[in-house]
C-alpha cells in the first residue's frame, strides 16, 4: 500500500482526481451501472406494489363500508 502512495505522489493533481477515477469508470462502468438499474428497478417495484396494495386497501374499505350500511350483509 505505501508503494502505491509513492507512484502517486509523483503524479499530478489531475491525473489522481481526474484519470484514474475516469478509468475505473470505464473499466467497472457496466459492473456499476447494472448495480444501480437493478437497485433503482427494486425501489420502483417496491414503491408500486406498497401504491398498488394501498389501492386495493382503499377500494375494499370503500365498497365494503358502503354495502354493509346498505345492504346489511345480503352475502
Amino acid at each position: 500500500m505505501d508503494g502505491i502512495r509513492q507512484v502517486f505522489a509523483g503524479m499530478p493533481w489531475w491525473v489522481k482526481w481526474v484519470a484514474v477515477p475516469l478509468l475505473a469508470l470505464f473499466v467497472f462502468g457496466g459492473v456499476i451501472t447494472s448495480i444501480l438499474g437493478a437497485l433503482i428497478g427494486l425501489v420502483f417495484k417496491l414503491l408500486l406494489f406498497v401504491g398498488l396494495v394501498g389501492g386495493l386497501i382503499f377500494v375494499v374499505k370503500k365498497f365494503s363500508g358502503r354495502t354493509s350500511k346498505s345492504s346489511s350483509g345480503e352475502w
